[in-house]
């Protein structure tokens, strides 16, 4: 029953001693849920609001996927499961990787009772290794390829901040993949 793999994800130390701030995992699921968005890790200000994408990353996700909050944290529309459950600490530039223990552990189970998923959003490289077999070696070209795998997956870049200068330099995300995007979401979300 999916209540009580969430409450075991939500109660999870697994890798608790390798993560400055403690465990605190973020998860967003309901059996009735039509998109899956698996992105890389929760940063600070997730961690500590336990809201999924409660940063400048979320609103420009949310924007792409022109839907509201009130949409976005609805759980019989939306599941969210990053690959690393918990926020894994900074780096020398932007947070580390997610830890490698949370996808093996807990992903399947979830995924196993998720019935309804049409669509999963696969933001970022961390999420495209782990989903994606065969897929080009950097970012950019698995993006490209993004017919590939849709409508079942379709691979995103991050939506950071950080991330502004990739966009400038790829006008074809924004102006092809986006409205297809925003296309599938909301039929998903109408039916």
């Amino acid at each position: 029953m999916l209540t009580n793999v969430l409450t075991q994800i939500r109660q999870c130390h697994l890798c608790e001693p390798e993560l400055p701030f403690g465990a605190n995992p973020v998860i967003q699921a309901h059996q009735d849920a039509r998109i899956l968005i698996i992105g890389q890790a929760p940063g600070l200000r997730v961690h500590e609001t336990t809201v999924p994408w409660n940063d400048p990353s979320g609103e420009r996700l949310r924007s792409w996927l022109q839907i509201d909050n009130e949409v976005f944290y609805d759980a019989t529309k939306i599941a969210i499961m990053p690959m690393g459950l918990c926020y894994p600490g900074k780096a020398s530039s932007g947070d580390l990787p997610p830890r490698k223990e949370c996808a093996p552990q807990w992903h399947q189970k979830v995924i196993d009772l998720l019935p309804r998923i049409e669509l999963t959003l696969l933001i970022g490289q961390y999420a495209q290794n782990y989903y994606l077999p065969n897929k080009p070696k950097n970012l950019t070209d698995t993006v490209k390829a993004w017919q590939q795998w849709a409508p079942q997956y379709i691979p995103l870049p991050h939506p950071s901040p950080r991330n502004t200068l990739w966009l400038k330099r790829n006008p074809w995300f924004e102006e092809n993949v986006v409205p297809y995007i925003r296309q599938h979401v909301h039929s998903y979300l109408m039916e």
